[in-house]
């Protein structure tokens, strides 16, 4: 239930409210706003007679049920966009911000290299795996606790916060120490243990929706941080698997838009896993920010036939450069709506 205060409900009237939500065995969210104060009631099942009782209280305006299923992160909930800082960054508002980096951090040269090029063409962060998961055993799988080490380096020099990928519970605290957001995967995206201990920590998290995942397992999946007490979550449509063959996943460009109507979290895309092929990462990137994506995070290597991983679907240097200039005017058009809405 969303339990919306009177602009002029006093500090004691909030706090007795609260005490009458626990009474009834709900968890209690608080979101002071501007004039009001609202508050969330989130419980698995719905007591009889609560919602009567709770309206009648003093200093209540309405109080309303949430009927979606994943309750913390719907529109229901908060009807206004969430703004999802991150070391400089910011995903909901009118900035469109660009992850870009490697799959995999393969060496000091490359990360720097990398680092520096993508921030002279725009980027905002850096991403890079230091755990990767991969199909094949036989396969790289990352340079682990000193490619975190060379990834918070090279976000130092440059200025850019950095993402990565957490694999499991156990590297929680070293991800933590070196990144200044938490990525969950797909392969990741309904494991539970996982999804609660990033909800417990205060690091923002990229959540990917998973490879045969539905747009309603996303937001339980996002639920599930939420309710263990981060909220600082942005949501990542990268693809997903069909009979499709031309292109690595088959990019359901409409989850934005859909996503943008059931949530206030933001949504960005992955055009490189959504295609696999650096050539149509471009218009791929164009057509996220037409559809109203909040950012986007994209693969970028020096050496992209050298890559250890992901090199077809990798840009190099000089094509994000070009990507990021093509993209300028539509950024430009995208953000106006936005900073006429702030503005208001």
């Amino acid at each position: 239930m969303i339990i919306s205060m009177r602009a002029d409900a006093t500090e004691n009237q909030i706090g007795h409210i609260c005490a009458r939500i626990r009474e009834f065995g709900y968890t209690v969210h608080t979101m002071p706003g501007e004039k009001r104060v609202v508050i969330g009631a989130i419980g698995s099942k719905y007591v009889e007679g609560t919602l009567e009782a709770l309206e009648a209280t003093p200093g209540v305006e309405k109080v309303v049920r949430i009927s979606a299923p994943y309750k913390l992160v719907s529109r229901e909930f908060r009807s206004s966009p969430s703004i999802v800082r991150v070391a400089g960054a910011s995903f909901g508002g009118s900035v469109f911000p660009v992850i870009a980096g490697p799959c995999s951090v393969e060496s000091e040269k490359q990360i720097m290299e990398t680092a520096e090029g993508v921030k002279a063409s725009g980027a905002m962060l850096l991403r890079g795996g230091a755990f990767k998961p991969r199909t094949s055993p036989y396969e790289f799988q990352g340079l682990e606790v000193e490619g975190l080490k060379l990834l918070a380096r090279a976000g130092r020099r440059t200025g850019l916060g950095v993402v990565t990928e957490l694999m499991s519970v156990e590297q929680l605290g070293v991800v933590v120490e070196h990144a200044d957001m938490i990525q969950i995967g797909a392969r990741n995206m309904q494991n539970f243990a996982l999804l609660k201990a990033v909800g417990r920590q205060p690091r923002p998290v990229l959540l990917k929706r998973g490879l045969s995942a539905t747009i309603r397992e996303l937001l339980m999946s996002a639920e599930y941080i939420a309710a263990h007490g981060n909220t600082r979550i942005v949501l990542c449509e990268r693809g997903i698997r069909t009979f499709e063959t031309a292109t690595r996943n088959t990019c359901d460009i409409s989850a934005i838009p859909v996503l943008n109507e059931l949530t206030h979290l933001p949504v960005i895309l992955d055009p490189s896993h959504a295609l696999g092929k650096r050539d149509l990462v471009p218009a791929l990137a164009r057509a996220a920010v037409a559809v109203g994506a909040d950012g986007m995070i994209v693969e970028v290597h020096p050496r992209p036939e050298e890559a250890l991983s992901d090199g077809a679907q990798s840009l190099t240097l000089p094509q994000f450069r070009a990507m990021m200039r093509e993209l300028d005017p539509y950024i430009r058009l995208w953000a106006q709506p936005r900073e006429l809405a702030a503005s208001a």
